[in-house]
């Protein structure tokens, strides 16, 4: 259906291009109302103004940046239903050893803006979500935070423990929540070509873009809640297949990221 969340808020960081922004809109799309957020104001007005959302600039590292965002969305637009925690960076290739030339400032701002910058956001939407009993988040994450390292396409060292770490900030968020009626997803957009990928070529097994879009309104809906919790790939998992084996997924601790021995 065109307008199932109609009536209902997100707000996406990342949101001016890429992932972001087709996440914006298809949300719009749903009947949403969406707050589109990041560092480039030109770029979130370009999408705001498409899908008839407000843009906000963000630094999503920046604790009064993010709280004055909030504020702002709520003021403007009204109560946040979802968040997606999309912002990200980080070189794939080409970046040096840690060890080598790698300036220590520039891995940490990596966390800063994957990991930190998620925090941030969850905790200042989270209030008003508690108070309301109700609200969901959808943290996109990435394979280069659980995928083997392939020798001589290692990329950089912060990118992928970042991205470890959200999902596991995520699992132990939604198991906090739960109690609240607040359910919390991680999920992987597969490889999709982006600024951050384009390094990859042309031979890179690309994820249609079309894919975390649709999977991001699928979670917003709440028909998921069951899953709160669970890593979810936009590619090779079917959603509805996992909403009907839901607790069969939950009991043999299925679409998670563990040690097996």
């Amino acid at each position: 259906m065109a307008d199932e969340l109609s009536g209902q808020v997100a707000l996406v960081t990342g949101g001016g291009r890429g992932i972001g922004a087709n996440i914006a809109r298809e949300l719009a799309a749903a009947g949403m109302r969406v707050v589109v957020a990041a560092r480039t104001g030109d770029q979130v007005e370009g999408v705001a103004h498409e899908i008839d959302g407000l843009a906000l600039e963000v630094d999503v590292a920046d604790e009064a940046s993010v709280k004055r965002m909030v504020e702002d969305a709520e003021s403007e637009v009204g109560a946040i239903d979802v968040l997606v925690n999309n912002a990200g960076v980080g070189r794939l290739s080409g970046a040096p050893a840690v060890w080598e030339d790698e300036d220590a400032g520039d891995w940490w701002r990596v966390f800063e803006i994957n990991m930190l910058g998620a925090y941030l956001c969850c905790r200042a939407v989270l209030r008003g979500m508690v108070e309301r009993q109700g609200g969901r988040i959808v943290n996109v994450g990435s394979g280069g935070g659980h995928l083997p390292v392939t020798p001589g396409r290692v990329g950089d060292s912060a990118y992928g423990p970042s991205k470890a770490a959200l999902y596991r900030f995520g699992e132990m968020l939604a198991a906090q929540l739960e109690q609240h009626g607040i359910a919390v997803f991680t999920i992987s957009p597969g490889l999709v070509r982006t600024a951050l990928t384009e390094t990859l070529g042309d031979d890179a097994p690309w994820t249609p873009p079309s894919l975390a879009p649709r999977l991001v309104r699928a979670l917003a809906s709440g028909r998921a809640d069951r899953l709160t919790g669970r890593y979810i790939h936009a590619e090779h998992d079917d959603i509805d297949d996992l909403i009907a084996r839901a607790d069969e997924v939950v009991e043999n601790d299925l679409n998670s990221i563990r040690l097996r021995r």
